[in-house]
């Protein structure tokens, strides 16, 4: 079994977003085996389609200039890269986010871009299996459990790749405990 460990970041803005419509902008992701070892790391940034313009709180957020989002590919072309990079693997898999939102959007963007979204059926939601391993009663920031459970927060916050490879601390930390 193969644990990818991803994160993404999407377009958005100080309030509800324009159209209600957010994509994916950046996605990073490492790869974990089933004894914890780190196998290989992706992440490329996403040219969004239906905002192309990052605002400037978005900007501020992530990090992430207008300059990158412009030279990026597509989202169709970005995952199906993605794709083929954990394919490489030959094994099953299971992706792991922090949260819901990580699914739900890469499956907004597969119906946005006509893409299937079959791959996305094994996933688990890491922020709620910790929640509940941990009992607590209100879920905490990615950021502040890394702390918690005695890492240094790695690179930038708001940074898929960053996200990704600091998840993957508190995920291998915890790797029998997990349900999938």
């Amino acid at each position: 079994m193969v644990f990818i460990i991803y994160d993404l970041e999407a377009t958005c803005w100080m309030g509800r977003p324009p159209g209600m419509k957010q994509e994916t902008i950046e996605i990073g992701a490492v790869a974990i085996n089933g004894y914890g070892e780190y196998l290989d790391s992706f992440n490329r940034f996403i040219k969004p389609v239906v905002n192309p313009i990052l605002s400037s709180f978005c900007k501020d957020l992530t990090s992430i200039d207008q300059i990158s989002i412009n030279r990026a590919k597509r989202f169709p072309e970005v995952i199906n890269d993605f794709r083929d990079w954990i394919e490489d693997f030959e094994e099953d898999y299971y992706l792991c986010s922090w949260g819901s939102f990580d699914k739900k959007m890469l499956q907004r963007d597969c119906d946005l871009h006509n893409e299937e979204g079959e791959w996305l059926e094994f996933h688990m939601n890491v922020k709620k299996q910790y929640q509940e391993l941990k009992g607590l009663r209100h879920p905490r920031g990615l950021a502040k459990t890394v702390e918690k459970e005695g890492f240094e927060f790695d690179g930038i916050h708001h940074r898929a790749i960053s996200d990704a490879e600091n998840l993957a601390k508190v995920f291998v930390k915890y790797l029998d405990e997990w349900v999938y």
